[in-house]
């Protein structure tokens, strides 16, 4: 199935969950908090009347938060999955300073996986605040552009899937989806690099 976004199309407004990156995490705890309750369905966690001090989940929307930037957007089906942990992030990190060179403001990763999980992979990746990890919990937003996949077979449900969109201003100016969800090649570092 072909995507429903393509280049030249505005960004459909997205709200993804995400932990900012701040150096106590590399204590790595979340939080800290003798009583709360988390929301999953906002992905909040409520603290009545305990100071939390790093690691609190934040929604960032696209529309509002990205107008006017220049963004790299590449997806993955799976934190800590093999391609996704070993071929697919750590080249972006690795050229970080090749991407900003070319005038990219923000470099994001987006998986299927809870907020937690996906600042738990991109501390353990290293990213800190060079590569933010957004949540599309239940891969919704990827769904709504057919950008998802379906690997129930392997045991992982509905995943997002493996692309990548280079976005400025809020304007598609590159999308490309891997057929096979296993390799990175048109979503990949290089690709991007070789677009921008």
């Amino acid at each position: 199935m072909a995507p429903a976004i393509k280049v030249g199309d505005a960004l459909p407004k997205g709200e993804f969950g995400y932990i900012p990156w701040t150096s106590e995490l590399e204590s790595h705890v979340n939080f800290v908090s003798d009583i709360f309750s988390f929301d999953a369905s906002t992905e909040s966690i409520h603290c009545p009347g305990v100071q939390v001090a790093y690691g609190v989940p934040s929604r960032l929307n696209t529309e509002t938060e990205r107008k006017g930037k220049k963004v790299v957007l590449f997806s993955v089906p799976g934190a800590f999955t093999p391609t996704c942990h070993t071929n697919h992030l750590p080249p972006f990190l690795e050229k970080y300073d090749e991407f900003k060179a070319k005038g990219v403001d923000v470099i994001a990763v987006i998986g299927a996986n809870d907020t937690f999980v996906m600042s738990g992979w991109t501390r353990f990746e290293g990213c800190k605040d060079k590569i933010l990890g957004l949540s599309d919990v239940g891969a919704k937003w990827s769904a709504a552009l057919n950008l998802s996949v379906d690997l129930t077979e392997r045991g992982l449900g509905i995943r997002t899937g493996r692309y990548a969109m280079i976005i400025d201003d809020l304007v598609v100016k590159y999308i490309e989806v891997e057929s096979d969800p296993r390799a990175v090649t048109v979503s990949g570092a290089d690709a991007i690099l070789g677009k921008l």
